[in-house]
């Protein structure tokens, strides 16, 4: 029999979602236990932008400056190269918010941080090494997880179980919810450049015809993404490391000196771009979010702060009564569907964009020959005549639809939490 632990909530996943979930729920006086599978959050191409929307979210539970002083880069605009000219595209400094720029972040030291506060609160745990295989029902109930960890398997008994697991989620598999492809004709490839003295400071793409590349600065290094059609990473490695070390070249002349530091296909790393959302993100004794509920595009670099709305969202809609040991557990389940009814808008609706960006921008490019013009589209043609229009994509990217707010904000309560108990 599996060791068995019981708690109020239990959280699948230590990525962006669960961890901000976890610790706004400690914080409220919720009994939370968030599962990682990993031994630690070291791992690399995953999203590090931290948007001013999700800036917002720590100004508003006190940490904004403990945050900043975590090393980061600011970027205050998005610039593009196309046909040689370069084109700022959207302008953070002019967002009315508390902080008018993209922080860029490591994404384990963003987790390390949430995770060094909540483990201040007496009603917070977290398992690493813990990974969630299947749930557990009774009469169509979700009622906990089994986990296999270091020590053996493990039950975790939880009136409320979450799934913050990611676009590959086990825990929406396990509970057969129906998934709605939108399609992604694109996939990613992540990789590290080194940087140079002389180099630009800036975060920006390159446009050519046949190529999109982002490069993303990253202080000691760069942080780069080089898109490709869908599945076409065989054909990429069969024409040879050579030949795509040129390529790079091409797009991004700057580091022609530098592609030779891919030594290998294994300092590549393939993002197979997946863009899907569940039918319907719960059912009773249990609630999806996050990619789990919505897998997003790499455009925009939005994933990462749209999990954190649906954290804080799930977190206000749900804290007081998961906090009240008087409602019951099926009592929950009216609360699961307001979440998803209050975070579907969003979701939607960024998606859309997104597929109509992959579909209407990335393809045509990426499908074009090299020798074939590339025009400047209108719409960066207005950005770049009339710059009080790059507040429209700033707004769009760095704060998105229907923004959500910590209830207590005006407080401005400061994450110092009772020690735990002494053991003596």
């Amino acid at each position: 029999m599996p060791n068995e632990l019981h708690t109020r909530c239990c959280i699948v996943g230590g990525g962006p979602a669960g961890m901000m979930l976890g610790l706004l729920l400690a914080r409220a006086g919720v009994d939370v236990i968030v599962l990682e599978k990993h031994g630690d959050f070291l791992r690399d191409f995953r999203g590090d932008t931290v948007h001013p929307s999700t800036l917002q979210i720590m100004h508003e539970l006190g940490l904004l400056q403990a945050f900043l002083q975590r090393p980061h880069d600011k970027a205050y605009e998005l610039s593009i190269s196309v046909a040689g000219q370069v084109l700022t595209i959207a302008d953070f400094s002019r967002l009315h918010t508390q902080c008018n720029f993209i922080a860029l972040m490591p994404q384990w030291d963003f987790l390390d941080f949430l995770r060094d506060h909540a483990v201040s609160y007496p009603h917070f745990r977290l398992l690493q090494n813990a990974e969630a295989t299947t749930l557990q029902e009774q009469h169509g109930y979700v009622t906990g997880v089994h986990v296999e960890t270091a020590n053996g398997p493990l039950l975790v008994n939880a009136d409320l179980t979450i799934g913050a697991d990611g676009r590959h989620s086990a825990v929406r598999k396990a509970a057969e919810l129906t998934v709605r492809d939108l399609g992604a004709p694109i996939d990613v490839l992540w990789m590290r450049l080194p940087m140079a003295a002389g180099d630009p400071s800036s975060t920006g793409a390159r446009l050519g015809a046949g190529q999109f590349f982002v490069m993303l600065h990253r202080g000691s290094y760069w942080q780069c993404a080089y898109v490709i059609p869908k599945g076409g990473i065989a054909a990429i490695r069969e024409r040879g490391l050579a030949s795509f070390h040129a390529e790079l070249a091409a797009i991004a002349p700057l580091f022609a000196d530098r592609v030779s530091s891919l030594q290998s296909w294994d300092d590549i790393k393939l993002l197979s771009v997946t863009v899907d959302r569940l039918e319907r993100w719960w059912k009773p004794g249990l609630l999806c979010i996050g990619d789990a509920a919505h897998a997003m595009s790499p455009v925009g670099g939005v994933g990462i702060n749209l999990a954190i709305q649906d954290a804080v969202a799930t977190a206000n809609i749900l804290s007081k009564s998961l906090a009240n040991p008087q409602v019951q557990a099926k009592a929950l389940t009216p609360l699961l569907k307001q979440v998803q009814s209050r975070r579907l808008f969003p979701a939607r609706i960024t998606q859309a964009v997104q597929v109509t960006i992959q579909n209407r921008v990335l393809v045509p490019v990426i499908g074009k020959q090299s020798k074939q013009a590339l025009t400047i589209p209108w719409p960066l043609k207005l950005l770049n005549r009339w710059p009080a229009l790059r507040k429209i994509p700033a707004y769009a990217v760095g704060i998105g639809v229907q923004p959500e707010h910590i209830l207590d904000r005006q407080a401005h309560e400061k994450l110092q939490a009772p020690a735990r108990p002494s053991s003596k």
